[in-house]
């Protein structure tokens, strides 16, 4: 054994003489580990890089900035994520002003491994009726990403309203619209629940935790096939690990699935070749950086994306008149909505938008500025009552 060990130094002492024996030992170690294994940078400068690339896009000028949200929620002994650390943490907010100055706020919550950049295509027209807020949720895109410690779904959810609450009280913002996109609108909707008296309206798209128990996902758990997957969604498994493992070969999987998803099999208006190229640019910085509030998943859902505190439960609690957004290819179930609606004692609308899938607001921006402009018509029109809805929408 000590031969064999002896031989193969010999012969990479050889190897390093040949290509000079100035060349530093990391380079040594970079020329005999295969370029596959070799990962590629990402940190919240990139990110943050990637978003400024992606908003170039937008006409409407706009303001980054990272607020400064603290060590934890007020009045508890647990700092973020359990931190022992008293650093600050900070929620990455973009700003678009309204030409006019008593235009209403909107507030945009972005989704599960996603981030405020998603909504790209429609900052310029909001911006237009509305001053337009978009941000990044803790522990997501360019925010601050702590560890990730917590151990119950309560728990996980105050991680997200409490945070979102000191934001607001930082950006001291009184009154505002807020929407909310799949787990966004999760967030935004148990927000509002614990503090409607800042939300004066509530638009959910395509929302999380609405979806009813399903007979077909219970019987499959008891298979063998689902009794593994659902070990392996309570293991916390995440897409975002599969992206960090391939290294190198990520970008290249985030652009397989941008393409695919908003180019190839969109039923709506495709990504030009600059918007998906921007785009997966700033995906796959935004997936690969370190873990944080993706590690909410197993609390919040269990698997098939089932609530585990559904929001069905709730809505006899609801306090803030609410417009559900689907599109109808959403695989979001609108009849979730339904249900809840019958129980509300605020006034409650959903809107289906056609070319549209799951990111109705990238698939069919059209109509979805439209659904929002409707939904938002007692802020924006002198006469409401008389508004119809826009041609091409269709109420559920």
């Amino acid at each position: 054994m000590n031969t064999i060990r002896s031989r193969w130094l010999s012969r990479m002492a050889e190897d390093i003489g040949k290509n000079n024996n100035l060349e530093s030992s990391a380079a040594t170690r970079r020329r005999f580990w295969p370029s596959v294994l070799r990962w590629i940078p990402t940190s919240t400068d990139h990110i943050i890089n990637a978003e400024k690339r992606l908003l170039s896009l937008v006409k409407t000028p706009f303001v980054q900035e990272q607020v400064n949200i603290g060590s934890g929620p007020p009045e508890s002994r647990v700092r973020w994520f359990r931190s022992s650390s008293n650093e600050p943490r900070f929620i990455n907010t973009v700003t678009f002003e309204s030409k006019d100055d008593d235009s209403p706020t909107l507030v945009m919550v972005h989704g599960y491994a996603a981030a405020q950049g998603f909504f790209f295509r429609n900052f310029d027209a909001l911006a237009s009726r509305f001053r337009v807020i978009a941000i990044d949720q803790l522990g997501w895109g360019g925010s601050s990403r702590p560890d990730f410690t917590c151990k119950s779904t309560e728990e996980t959810e105050a991680w997200f309203i409490d945070s979102l609450e000191e934001w607001r009280k930082a950006k001291n913002l009184s009154n505002f619209i807020l929407l909310g996109h799949s787990f966004g609108g999760y967030v935004a909707s148990k927000y509002a629940l614990k503090h409607p008296e800042h939300v004066q309206h509530l638009i959910l798209v395509g929302s999380a935790g609405f979806s009813p128990e399903s007979e077909r996902i219970t019987k499959f758990l008891s298979t063998w096939k689902g009794s593994i997957l659902n070990r392996i969604w309570e293991s916390n498994f995440t897409p975002q690990k599969v992206i960090r493992g391939l290294g190198p070969l990520g970008p290249d999987i985030v652009h397989r699935y941008t393409s695919a998803r908003f180019v190839t099999l969109t039923t709506g208006e495709r990504l030009t070749e600059s918007e998906s190229r921007l785009l997966t640019d700033y995906v796959y910085h935004t997936l690969a950086a370190k873990a944080s509030g993706e590690l909410c998943l197993k609390h919040i859902f269990s698997f098939g994306a089932l609530a585990r505190l559904p929001l069905l439960h709730s809505s006899s609690q609801w306090k803030v008149p609410t417009t559900f957004i689907y599109g109808f290819q959403d695989w979001m179930n609108y009849e979730g909505a339904q249900e809840a609606r019958k129980h509300m004692k605020v006034p409650c609308e959903i809107i289906r938008v056609p070319q549209a899938g799951h990111f109705v607001f990238i698939d069919n921006p059209t109509g979805f500025h439209s659904a929002v402009f409707y939904a938002c018509r007692r802020f924006l029109r002198p006469d409401p009552d008389t508004e119809s809805l826009p041609e091409g929408l269709t109420s559920a």
